[in-house]
């Protein structure tokens, strides 16, 4: 049984405050299992930086879920791959000699540096293209949304688009009525 994930951020997203919004999504096999989204809890003063704090929450959802798969079945994990479009994150999470550029980032966060030392997890890159996480974290075209989200398995239900189109039909058709009354 493999578990990976994929998670990406959008660096500064919000205009109001500037913080950042973490993504992931985690599978077994080509089964999405989970996938989520946050507001991350302060501001980051880089990409990397951003990049290092969406790959904590990441870490620590995905020792949640091994956790849940070594209890249900009994059976040992191999290290979950962890995709991800920033090289320089994944170096910096990997050579503690990088003190000097990471020590401005929150203790709380460097725990992503005992994962892959341990080899609970391993990060390794994906290009941006084929990163699913973007889905979760930033706004896409139309095409790259629709390959993203065909590829995290979520797929339009006609039946509730038209039952909605209905709805507000019925909606408008009311407040027509009420505002000529």
């Amino acid at each position: 049984m493999k578990l990976c994930g994929f998670m990406d951020t959008d660096w500064a997203g919000s205009p109001t405050d500037r913080k950042s919004t973490s993504g992931g999504v985690f599978s077994i096999g080509s089964t999405k299992i989970s996938w989520y989204n946050r507001k991350q809890r302060s501001v980051a003063l880089s990409s990397s930086e951003a990049e290092y704090m969406a790959a904590s929450l990441a870490a620590c959802k995905a020792i949640w879920m091994r956790k849940i798969l070594v209890g249900l079945f009994g059976s040992h994990l191999d290290p979950t791959v962890i995709y991800c479009d920033n090289q320089s994150y994944i170096k910096l999470s990997a050579n503690p000699v990088f003190h000097d550029r990471s020590k401005h980032i929150d203790i709380r966060y460097h725990h992503i540096r005992d994962c892959v030392q341990w080899r609970i997890m391993l990060l390794s890159y994906i290009p941006t293209e084929d990163q699913d996480a973007d889905i979760l974290t930033k706004a896409l075209t139309k095409s790259k949304f629709e390959y993203h989200r065909g590829r995290i398995g979520v797929v339009d239900n006609p039946y509730l688009v038209k039952r909605e189109c209905l709805d507000c039909n019925k909606m408008m058709e009311l407040s027509e009525k009420s505002r000529l009354h």
